[in-house]
């Protein structure tokens, strides 16, 4: 009983009954002048010029959103769509939707004025009188009348919700999204998505670098007991949690503002910092260079850093102070770079972690190839990508 009663608890099932309403309000004004059924002829006639306007789309959308969904006008979750109409096909389903609110209003008016009438016909005839001198529905008056009256009201509440819930749906399906507006929000999405990923694997590189080599310089400095390695340790630390700082910063500006562009990242060029960083950890580390890294277009060299910092941090996170050989070689289409060190522990299995994920996702968003595992007794981390 409660579940029936639910929807006359809800603001939205009096709108949508307003909406209905208002579809009808001019063409019954031409009935009181005219009382003649060529009149909604006449009213839904004048609709076939009036929903090829493109504005009223706008319109329509913003009333549907209002009154039948009971959401905000800038709400996009509603399935209802407030752009002016950009085709035929749009215009044409305005069109439709024009006359079936036009109809359905009519419908559902006529319905539930007579069901109102009827109902206060019953309670006044109960009562020993009629409201119009003789009797809606019965001649004469009897008690037993006013057992009509539940049916009747329930007739009136179905009709009062079954038509709302019509009219809802109807909305969504003509003034819901066009199949080229749908995949543009699907675009839409798909590069916010790409964006989010973007920034995730922006964090998981930079901080994860940061916690690694905070870790690593802590540990290595309790260990020794030397004054001077602690100083240089904290000095590490400091130097890397400040570059993280700046990063984060960064990051969390381009969430607040979402047009603002991710500028100010590190590329290859800045790659020094990151040597220096693994050097003071403990690792042992030869970097050869071959070509021009200012040559570099900025995409490619920005991913190739941040390729080259998560490859460090694996070093240091899996296997320790151990030598790493860096190779980074710049030709006229190609940017190659190749991380080795030595084994010292379990071969991870594939597809473990989201840091060699992400490597291979940079490589393939700019077209390139990842390959990461073992190799004649090391760990190899080599790209490719392209510069064109």
């Amino acid at each position: 009983m409660v579940r029936l009663l639910r929807p006359f608890g809800r603001a939205v099932t009096y709108t949508r009954s307003l909406h209905l309403f208002i579809a009808i309000v001019w063409p019954s004004m031409w009935l009181f002048l005219e009382e003649a059924w060529w009149t909604w002829v006449a009213a839904a006639l004048v609709l076939l010029p009036v929903g090829l306007v493109p504005a009223m789309r706008t319109v329509e959308g913003l009333q549907a959103r209002l009154l039948l969904t009971g959401q905000r006008h800038d709400s996009d979750s509603a399935g209802i769509v407030v752009a002016p109409s950009a085709s035929w096909g749009d215009r044409g389903r305005l069109v439709v939707w024009l006359q079936a609110r036009l109809l359905i209003g009519c419908a559902t008016s006529v319905f539930t004025a007579n069901l109102l009438m009827a109902a206060v016909d019953l309670v006044v005839a109960f009562g020993g009188d009629t409201a119009s001198g003789e009797p809606f529905l019965l001649e004469g008056h009897s008690w037993w009348h006013v057992l009509l009256l539940p049916p009747v009201l329930v007739v009136l509440a179905a009709t009062t919700v079954g038509s709302g819930r019509l009219i809802t749906a109807l909305a969504r399906r003509l003034l819901g999204p066009s199949p080229a507006e749908r995949l543009a929000a699907l675009e839409e999405r798909t590069e916010q998505l790409l964006e989010r990923t973007r920034i995730a694997r922006e964090l998981h590189d930079s901080i994860g670098h940061a916690l690694t080599v905070a870790v690593v310089q802590a540990g290595a400095a309790r260990a020794a007991g030397d004054p001077a390695f602690t100083e240089r340790a904290l000095d590490a630390i400091e130097e890397t949690g400040r570059a993280a700082l700046e990063d984060l910063e960064r990051v969390l500006g381009v969430l607040r503002e979402s047009g603002r562009p991710a500028g100010g990242r590190p590329a290859l060029t800045d790659a020094d910092r990151l040597l220096e960083s693994a050097r003071a950890s403990g690792a042992e580390v030869d970097v050869a260079v071959t070509g021009p890294l200012d040559t570099v277009p900025g995409p490619v060299s920005r991913e190739g850093y941040r390729i080259l910092q998560e490859s460090l941090t694996n070093v240091l996170r899996h296997a320790g102070a151990v030598p790493v050989r860096v190779r980074i070689a710049v030709d006229d289409g190609s940017l190659g770079l190749e991380v080795r060190n030595p084994l010292t522990g379990a071969v991870p299995g594939p597809g473990r972690g989201s840091g060699l994920r992400g490597i291979r996702e940079r490589a393939a968003l700019l077209g390139g190839r990842a390959h990461t595992g073992p190799d004649r007794g090391d760990w190899r981390v080599r790209v490719e990508l392209p510069l064109r």
